[in-house]
């Protein structure tokens, strides 16, 4: 397996931080943003168009022969190379005035995913990944080397006392999802996530994270960066890439295998 090119990572952050920029602008406007619902019931508004406009702008004029598949624009395109952007997630808090939300590109090439950025762009926060690569933070605007990223070194191999994100925040927490989470609720010990889980996961600052619900775009870039970090990712039901329905992120292989145990039939 050939490392990822390093080109497509760095138009991967080139891309994201067009995004930010623009997602920045509304979010310090956010008084005269109004806001729509989706089919879903999920909130949508026009930063949301415009940062995905923003990306793709960047990626379709360095690579006009790839897809694109974005969450407000859809699919375009078609081929073994797509990117795959979500241009706000966590809309919910961009609305609310939250610093938490996130810009997310990837890049999947025949299948799997090989580059993926997460800028988080009111904490002024780039984390990146490319397969084989490695994962990195840095801060938006620094010009110096980024630091590597690795999980958590120690700790149990099963979920007893280990330090859990979960996503959504409580109040977006479906009850269903509650329930479906008990068992791992009784064991593990919820923490409060300043950052995306999944992201301290690979920062070594929690030990798991269970995202309960989303779509492709949510987990592309997340999913590769816990990776690279050296955690596991899976959906809850096993599938080991991104796509549609629950997510967990965590530190090590047995951690992985024991919580997706212990959360077998919830």
């Amino acid at each position: 397996m050939r490392n990822t090119d390093d080109s497509d990572i760095a138009l991967a952050r080139r891309a994201a931080l067009a995004g930010a920029a623009v997602g920045l602008r509304y979010f310090a406007a956010l008084a005269d943003l109004p806001t729509e619902l989706k089919a879903d019931g999920s909130t949508v508004t026009e930063a949301d168009r415009a940062v995905e406009t923003a990306v793709r702008d960047v990626l379709a004029a360095a690579r006009p022969a790839d897809a694109i598949l974005g969450e407000e624009g859809g699919l375009t395109g078609a081929g073994g190379r797509r990117w795959i952007i979500d241009p706000i997630d966590g809309t919910a808090m961009f609305v609310a005035g939250d610093d938490r939300w996130l810009v997310l590109v990837a890049l999947e090439e025949d299948g799997e995913i090989v580059a993926g950025v997460a800028a988080v762009p009111a904490q002024g926060a780039l984390w990146w990944a490319g397969r084989g690569a490695g994962a990195y933070h840095s801060g938006i605007d620094d010009d110096g080397p980024a630091r590597r990223l690795h999980v958590a070194s120690d700790g149990a191999d099963t979920p007893d006392g280990a330090r859990l994100g979960v996503i959504p925040f409580d109040d977006q927490v479906f009850p269903a999802e509650w329930t479906m989470l008990a068992p791992l609720l009784a064991t593990a010990r919820k923490e409060p996530w300043p950052t995306h889980a999944a992201l301290l996961v690979a920062d070594g600052r929690l030990d798991l994270a269970v995202q309960t619900r989303g779509q492709v775009w949510d987990f592309a870039a997340t999913s590769l960066i816990v990776r690279e970090a050296g955690g596991r990712y899976s959906g809850l039901d096993g599938r080991p890439g991104p796509g549609a329905g629950p997510s967990l992120f965590t530190r090590s292989g047995p951690l992985h295998a024991a919580t997706l145990k212990l959360l077998e039939g919830s």
